[in-house]
């Protein structure tokens, strides 16, 4: 079986691989990304970083920091904070950007760090948006970026792949948010769910950098790990671009090069000669394996909002403008809207008009740099002549930060790419998402509308899964100390979804005193008070899909490690939950054919089942054994392996400091 661009690019950045091993979905692997970034967590990460017994960063020139959410915060707090986060980062001569620079994100791919046919990683959910230039952005939690910082690497297991096909061409007035809207609203049941996306189609042709930016941001929205566009001529070309704008600006960047001839280190025309001649490599293979392959055609799109409160409804435009949908708060920032584009699109709609009355109209660029063109071009003063309320370069109202929040009762419109209930504000408020365009002709009409008259009707999309062909499997590799083979017996919690709260209650979260024994006995408890009195140590517990959703609290995985199950087999699980397991030296495996079984023969009538099934699990061979019947599993691989064999990714940096 031949590669998805997703798996070259994984390929390229895995670390010990066994020779001829050939990167695939599924598999374990120890990466060494080339740049990790944090923002304000930075100031969370320092304390990891320094009590697994770290001193120094394994490769400063790896390494990015960012300050963007909390940057109207003026308190005394916030700024000893930052203050803290920059005297780190500079002492130990990370890239750093202070508070005012931008966005990480925007900064991300203004400097160069995400670049098409690499791998960046960031403690934040919206790196996917350096899938836009083609650069595989996926997100980590905390404890993976101290292990960049101290030992250059982590790991990833490469994510289910899905194959999305853009057909046709956008007409005029239609945008990438639009497309992203739509591919959220349409296909709104978890279908790209933990997946990994490679954008294809003749469609994607005719989408810009920036458009292809935003939709690759929120991805995130839509569930997945990973939203990566073609690596193609239009991306060549921007990055030409983008070195002529950079040297006529002589902006030379962070971390220019030693010998002070000005050229920027990472946006340069000998990178991007070389990127050029790796193109044809840069390609997905024809008979690559995707799970799922999806079809949206881009001309059934038309102008669209998200919501109220969620992505997976949709409106168009066309439609919610004849309700008159009062708004009180407008907003053009964040990562996903705020660029020198939008700006403009946004300017051109209220040039020598005026914001509503009773509308306040809130726009922050994603960057200083963005700003600073947007003003050259005369945009930022058209809307601040509108009426626009101008923020700084930062996070802002998106996360929750600063002023210009959504009030009881209040309705938004925004630019951004979350409008998750009591995100934007209070959770009685109201929050729709649009393009650029929507958001700037609603602040002036003071209701949701756009002049776009010419409804599609139906966005015309599909969707096919694939069942993957079992071929021969090599052999894993067991390394010293890793059971090559172990068995228990099966105990089913049957549930869907089952989240975070059912599994450790909330109520404990921040109880910082709370021991393994303690952990242990509270386990579960939200979901079956039962669960305690009929589980045993050794026992392997049965999940649904998506186990582990919701918060990103680690004792969800550690309290059932404490309780002595061997490990959790289930449908699917939540890509966070699964990090802070194996993070945690607890393995999960994923089985859905077995889950199901299992689902058809206990039913749902009991929250816990004792099975009295005996399970074996063949390490080595990546099948497991249950009432007669063989199951083909994911391989383990080395990289896994070693998390459990060490107890978990911080004992591992330990031990390879």
């Amino acid at each position: 079986m031949h590669q998805t661009l997703i798996e070259k690019i994984a390929q390229r950045y895995a670390v010990g691989l066994q020779p001829n091993h050939i990167v695939h979905a599924g598999d374990y692997l120890s990466i060494r990304p080339a740049y990790v970034m944090t923002h304000d967590n930075t100031g969370a990460v320092i304390p990891k970083f320094k009590s697994i017994g770290a001193t120094k960063l394994a490769n400063p020139r790896q390494v990015v920091h960012t300050l963007d959410h909390d940057i109207q915060n003026k308190d005394e707090k916030n700024l000893a904070k930052y203050k803290k986060i920059e005297e780190f980062s500079k002492a130990m001569g990370a890239d750093f950007y202070p508070a005012g620079r931008g966005i990480g994100h925007q900064i991300m791919i203004e400097e160069g760090y995400a670049f098409p046919g690499t791998m960046a990683v960031a403690s934040d959910s919206h790196s996917n948006m350096y899938g836009g230039i083609g650069c595989l952005g996926t997100p980590i939690v905390r404890t993976d970026a101290a292990a960049i910082w101290a030992t250059g690497r982590t790991w990833w297991q490469v994510p289910p792949i899905a194959k999305v096909e853009l057909k046709g061409k956008l007409r005029t007035g239609v945008t990438g948010k639009d497309v992203i809207i739509a591919l959220c609203g349409f296909f709104n049941h978890d279908e790209v769910l933990n997946h990994a996306i490679e954008f294809t189609g003749d469609g994607t042709k005719y989408l810009d950098i920036n458009q292809r930016l935003s939709i690759a941001n929120m991805t995130t929205e839509w569930g997945a790990l990973a939203g990566v566009f073609p690596i193609d001529e239009i991306t060549i070309e921007w990055l030409k671009l983008r070195a002529e704008f950079i040297e006529a600006r002589g902006l030379e960047g962070v971390a220019s090069d030693a010998d002070g001839n000005g050229k920027h280190p990472r946006i340069n025309k000998e990178k991007i000669a070389q990127l050029e001649n790796e193109l044809p490599k840069l390609k997905a293979d024809a008979d690559a394996f995707y799970s799922k392959e999806l079809i949206l055609d881009l001309t059934s799109i038309e102008p669209r909002v998200s919501g109220p409160n969620t992505v997976k409804t949709m409106t168009a435009v066309s439609e919610i403008k004849n309700k008159k949908v009062k708004v009180n708060k407008a907003y053009l920032v964040s990562c996903v809207n705020s660029r020198v584009d939008d700006l403009s699109e946004a300017a051109s709609i209220v040039r020598e008009k005026k914001v509503a009355d009773h509308v306040k109209f809130y726009i922050g660029a994603a960057s200083s740099e963005v700003q600073k063109e947007s003003e050259a071009r005369g945009d930022w003063q058209a809307l601040i002549e509108a009426g626009a309320i101008p923020l700084p370069p930062g996070c802002g109202p998106c996360i929750g930060l600063g002023i210009g929040l959504l009030e009881d009762g209040e309705v938004g419109i925004s630019a951004t790419n979350r409008n998750f209930k009591g995100r934007m504000g209070s959770p009685n408020a109201q929050a729709y998402l649009a393009s650029p365009a929507v958001v700037a002709s609603s602040a002036i009409a003071g209701f949701i509308t756009f002049n776009f008259d010419e409804s599609t009707g139906k966005v015309h999309g599909e969707i096919k899964i694939n069942s993957k062909k079992e071929g021969a499997k090599s052999s894993v590799r067991i390394i010293q100390g890793f059971s090559s083979q172990v068995e228990g017996e099966l105990i089913l919690c049957h549930q869907d979804n089952l989240n975070t709260d059912g599994i450790y209650p909330g109520k404990y979260t921040y109880n910082d005193d709370m021991t393994p024994q303690e952990q242990a006995k509270v386990v579960m408890e939200n979901y079956d008070p039962e669960f305690g009195k009929i589980v045993k140590e050794g026992n392997i517990l049965v999940g649904g899909f998506n186990f582990g959703t919701g918060s990103s609290r680690e004792q969800a995985a550690t309290a059932l490690k404490y309780r002595g199950i061997q490990l959790v087999i289930a449908g699917s699980f939540n890509e966070t939950y699964k990090r802070n397991a194996l993070n945690n030296g607890f393995l999960l495996i994923e089985c859905p054919d077995l889950v199901n079984d299992l689902k058809e023969k206990f039913g749902k009538e009991k929250l816990t089942v004792k099975t009295e099934l005996v399970c074996q699990i063949d390490f080595e061979k990546s099948y497991l054994t249950a009432k007669g019947k063989t199951y083909s599993i994911d391989p383990v691989g080395e990289a896994a392996q070693e998390l459990i064999v060490t107890g978990g990714l911080e004992n591992w940096v330990k031990k390879n400091l």
